[in-house]
């Protein structure tokens, strides 16, 4: 019975362990890339750090870092509080539960990965050719979040990404070019979407609808996005709400590969 109790203690620990690190090998994976994920590397630090005081029972140090831990719960939540969002818009999507594999939606096996085969050349090159012409335009990448809630706004369609099919969708005379165009695992799956607009005051005031909507779905959700500016033919590249600054299309596209990794 001790044999059975000890072994059922170690099988009930090992578990545990096992969530704890997938827990926060999501949690990493949700918030790379962005600011917060020097925040969150700092936490797990002081938590190690903390634990360890209590393994080698050091009390003073040990309740100091633990008041600091407890009364950070509330900082942490405003700190995060786009990542926490994100989170929850993904458990609460419409099409979450309908998932085949549950597993798959929280990216732990990566064979069948949505965005790993997004070809993103073509959609580089087109707005490498709409930046030329100054043609205004909104390209919206998913990732990992259900973009069902903004797609439903739009027109449904199903084509393969090409340049010539980006680059006449965003003609001005277009019937479909107003609005942003939704990607996902390198299908064209709706246009003429409606984007949530950021009230972010930060945002220069130089910056249109166009990015500020790009701005709006990337705090919402972890997909990219795309702009091309009507005034300026500028390219602009937003992730997690925020300008990522680039030097030249090369480097853009090696981020947005690797930031679909």
């Amino acid at each position: 019975m001790d044999f059975l109790n000890f072994l059922d203690f170690k099988i009930t620990d090992i578990i545990d362990i096992i969530l704890v690190a997938l827990l926060l090998y999501y949690i990493y994976k949700l918030v790379r890339g962005s600011v917060a994920i020097n925040i969150f590397i700092g936490i797990v630090i002081i938590w190690g750090f903390w634990k360890l005081t209590e393994l080698l029972d050091m009390k003073m140090i040990s309740s100091m870092v633990g008041g600091f831990m407890q009364v950070g719960l509330i900082a942490l939540i405003i700190v995060f509080q786009q990542e926490i969002r994100k989170f929850l818009l993904m458990i609460g999507s419409t099409n979450f539960a309908n998932k085949r594999n549950f597993i798959r939606r929280f990216r732990f096996l990566k064979p069948d990965d949505i965005t790993a085969s997004t070809n993103i050349d073509p959609i580089l090159k087109a707005c490498e050719a709409m930046a030329r012409s100054k043609t205004g335009a909104i390209i919206v990448i998913k990732r990992n979040n259900s973009l069902d809630f903004v797609k439903s706004s739009g027109d449904k369609m199903f084509a393969e990404v090409n340049q010539p099919l980006l680059s006449s969708i965003f003609f001005k005379n277009s019937p479909l070019h107003d609005g942003a165009v939704v990607i996902e695992d390198n299908y064209i799956v709706a246009t003429r979407v409606i984007l949530p607009v950021s009230n972010e005051r930060s945002i220069p005031l130089r910056f249109g609808l166009r990015h500020r909507a790009a701005v709006g779905i990337t705090e919402r959700t972890d997909a990219l996005a795309l702009v091309v500016s009507e005034e300026t033919g500028n390219i602009s590249y937003i992730k997690n709400g925020e300008f990522v600054l680039f030097n030249d299309l090369l480097e853009l596209g090696n981020m947005i590969k690797e930031d679909l990794v």
